[in-house]
């Protein structure tokens, strides 16, 4: 058979494949002769007519000299209306237990994103109802926001809470496509109770690649979703919420696949590839003239290392960005952003209007009078401050906390009521708190309150 080679070695989740007849292509499917279900795909060359692939079923059938057939196919998943309210893995397999799906359509997993003519940017704020982001880092419709952060400090707490206000508090705008990518199967199965609880899992798709999956699995479930994605946006014409939990794991998976592949690393040991693999994912992420994509990515941070090479692979491509800090996270303040960190290309005029963006200019700019007096209130005291320096301090402490928030999605947990807070609403009420008419009241009553009127009232 001219399509058929057979296996020359086994090392880990790679295993190189030696042809004599037709060569495979890039992203072929393989399966061996003798069970159809053992599934593997071309990576890259290994020498003149061997292979390096990646498998995508369990090893322990695997040998040397065992023979496997090309499908001559990459992974063809099927998309549509009938992947809403389903969790599949990356083949568009059901793992939710509620039976097959009757296929609409199919698609290849890999393709080209849009030309680069066709390619829009809107200016239209999507509101998250979240104060520390809507302020610092609005998101528009179309773009894409990184929340950066290392482990548990609440990543995943912040993106369900903006899946939970922006799905489910706007019911019927669009889908939604979640992709897990090597984290828990426990964050997966809760994030589908949430959504069928709150009669919106209709409207959403998950594919879900967690931990326990071998690293070509979790390599492969981003470009699943946005397969279906890009479905949904060109074929369904509606607009699409793309989330994404966490795709550093995507990163780490290349990764290791890289080391059994024995290519040689880059920066801080990824490999050479990391920046073509964030490509192949990001460049897909984006909107035509009809309909949007917006992205909302989780991004873990090594040893809360926000200069890891991983990370900053991730930054390019993003226009908000939203940092959590651990310090900022144990003194009490949640969502635990460190508001002079975090950013966003869309804080310009003509996107958030001037209130907005005079505003939080004047409100970055009291942070960091207050940091820099930080030291010296940690060695003489805030009641050694000049009048002036201690009403900036006074202030900056009431911002501080006037950015916490309680969440809806951790009511179970706090016993403490969610709260929306519209974008108009923060932007005022932090106008004001600037302009003094705050002054009189003490610091601790802005900690986790929605509208300063709550204080009031």
């Amino acid at each position: 058979m001219n399509n058929a080679g057979s296996i020359i070695g086994v090392q880990g989740q790679i295993v190189e494949i030696s042809f004599k007849g037709d060569q495979p292509s890039t992203h072929d499917i393989l399966v061996l002769e003798n069970d159809q279900d053992v599934k593997m795909q071309v990576a890259y060359p290994s020498g003149p007519s061997s292979f390096f692939c990646l498998s995508l079923s369990p090893t322990d059938k695997l040998c040397r000299g065992l023979k496997v057939i090309n499908t001559k196919k990459p992974i063809i998943v099927p998309t549509g209306n009938c992947v809403l309210g389903r969790a599949i893995n990356i083949f568009g397999e059901p793992i939710d237990g509620l039976g097959p799906i009757k296929k609409e359509a199919e698609r290849p997993i890999y393709s080209q994103g849009l030309d680069y003519s066709e390619v829009v940017k809107y200016n239209e704020i999507l509101e998250t109802g979240i104060k520390a982001i809507d302020f610092l880092s609005p998101i528009t419709r179309g773009g894409k926001i990184g929340l950066f952060g290392g482990a548990g400090v609440g990543k995943t707490i912040l993106l369900t809470e903006i899946i939970h206000n922006v799905i489910i508090l706007h019911e019927g705008k669009g889908v939604s496509v979640f992709a897990g990518i090597g984290e828990r199967i426990r964050e997966g199965h809760e994030l589908c109770e949430t959504l069928e609880e709150k009669k919106v899992l209709q409207s959403v798709s998950l594919v879900l690649g967690t931990m326990g999956e071998n690293p070509a699995i979790r390599f492969l479930t981003g470009y699943t979703a946005v397969t279906l994605a890009e479905y949904f946006r060109d074929c369904l014409k509606k607009d699409v919420l793309f989330f994404m939990d966490n795709i550093f794991r995507f990163a780490q998976a290349g990764n290791e696949l890289s080391v059994l592949m024995n290519t040689i690393p880059s920066e801080d040991g990824y490999q050479a590839t990391l920046t073509s693999e964030m490509t192949s994912i990001h460049e897909r992420l984006i909107s035509n003239k009809d309909n949007s994509i917006t992205s909302i990515e989780a991004i873990y941070v090594p040893n809360d290392d926000i200069l890891d090479q991983g990370v900053q692979a991730i930054f390019p491509y993003l226009d908000s960005s939203v940092v959590l800090s651990r310090s900022i996270y144990q003194e009490g303040f949640l969502p635990a952003v460190d508001l002079l960190s975090s950013a966003s290309a869309n804080l310009n005029p003509e996107t958030v209007g001037q209130l907005h963006y005079d505003t939080a200019l004047r409100a970055l700019n009291l942070l960091k009078e207050a940091t820099s007096l930080d030291r010296i209130v940690s060695l003489v005291g805030e009641s050694e401050l000049s009048a002036t320096d201690k009403l900036t301090y006074e202030r900056a402490k009431k911002l501080r906390n006037f950015m916490t928030q309680n969440f809806f999605v951790t009511e179970n947990q706090t016993g403490k009521k969610g709260s929306y807070v519209p974008r108009a609403t923060t932007v005022t009420d932090v106008n004001d708190l600037l302009l003094g008419k705050y002054d009189d009241i003490t610091d601790e009553k802005f900690s986790y309150i929605g509208s300063i009127k709550e204080i009031i009232k």
